[in-house]
């Protein structure tokens, strides 16, 4: 028999998050019985904590709580695709244990989401408990992508979001490596809008990601899976300064000619003009790889990850 759907499912990823998943489960299971149906699914990657102990005796106590354990850790993208692919259900938020983004404000998308809408993203208006260097990076970095970018990629939201089952459907469809989730959204389409709240601080423990960077990888993958801009970018700079070193050859030949070529030609020029053309080479060839490798991980069709263990899915 066909299992039925849940109102709304709730995925999150976890990777040593002890100190806050019990808070988590009490504060998120009080928001969704105000909703209906759900389940809750953890996707764990092995943690070295008690996170997983902490699931599975939650899940003794109740059923609409569930957890997918990986084989390794593969990374949070790959977790939430895989809680994405195991969901049955009209909506699907997407969320972190670690109290930074509140539960209570799923109550606040779902009402958004049925005012005709099939994605609210939650938008950050304020970000407690971050360093300037990370804001900063983080202002730009969004800008960088979105600039770079073939599709539109809201600014200063994270993964925190409610999807409808039609969005869901199609995100299942999607078969890549490195899945970047706010750029996929994005790519499907639909009708989306955004709610802004203010991101507080962890309640505890310390965040995977560099705390001055984010994650490098997760902004890399949103510039290179979603644009070949700076493949064009490199070819125009190649054509600049091929025309320009063209003008300047015939320039010094023409001096040369009419005996008017005054100034020496030093090793100090032909340092710095080996050194200019090395970095751009460097630059190009480092974009390149970056494409390639990607091209070279899609071929392989490796899984983005490898389930060891499903519990009440």
């Amino acid at each position: 028999m066909k299992n039925s759907k849940n109102l709304i499912d709730v995925v999150v990823p976890i990777y040593n998050e002890e100190d806050n998943l019990q808070l988590f489960i009490d504060r998120t299971e009080k928001v969704l019985n105000k909703i209906g149906t759900f389940k809750i699914i953890f996707c764990l990657d092995p943690s070295t904590d008690k996170s997983e102990k902490i699931i599975t005796e939650n899940i003794k106590k109740n059923t609409n709580l569930a957890y997918i354990k990986f084989s390794r850790r593969f990374g949070q993208p790959s977790a939430i695709m895989a809680g994405i692919h195991s969901s049955n259900s009209r909506y699907l938020v997407v969320i972190d244990a670690d109290m930074q983004d509140p539960p209570e404000l799923i109550l606040d998308l779902y009402k958004k989401i049925n005012q005709g809408f099939d994605v609210v993203l939650a938008k950050r208006s304020s970000r407690d408990g971050e360093s300037i260097i990370k804001l900063i990076v983080s202002f730009f970095g969004y800008r960088i992508i979105n600039f770079l970018s073939n599709i539109k990629i809201e600014n200063d939201v994270g993964d925190f979001r409610i999807m409808s089952e039609r969005v869901v459907k199609e995100l299942k469809k999607i078969d890549e490596p490195d899945p970047f989730l706010r750029g996929l959204v994005s790519y499907v389409g639909f009708k989306e809008t955004s709610l802004l709240y203010s991101r507080s601080q962890r309640y505890s423990g310390s965040g995977k990601y560099n705390r001055f960077f984010g994650s490098y990888k997760i902004g890399v993958n949103g510039i290179f899976s979603f644009s070949s801009k700076l493949l064009t970018y490199i070819l125009f700079l190649g054509l600049f300064i091929f025309v320009t070193s063209t003008l300047l050859i015939f320039l010094i030949l023409i001096l040369f000619f009419f005996d008017s070529l005054k100034f020496p030609m030093g090793y100090t020029s032909i340092i710095l003009g080996i050194l200019f053309f090395g970095g751009i080479q460097l630059i190009a060839i480092g974009i390149l790889g970056e494409y390639i490798g990607r091209v070279f991980d899609t071929v392989k069709k490796r899984p983005n990850y490898i389930i060891e263990k499903k519990v009440n899915i």
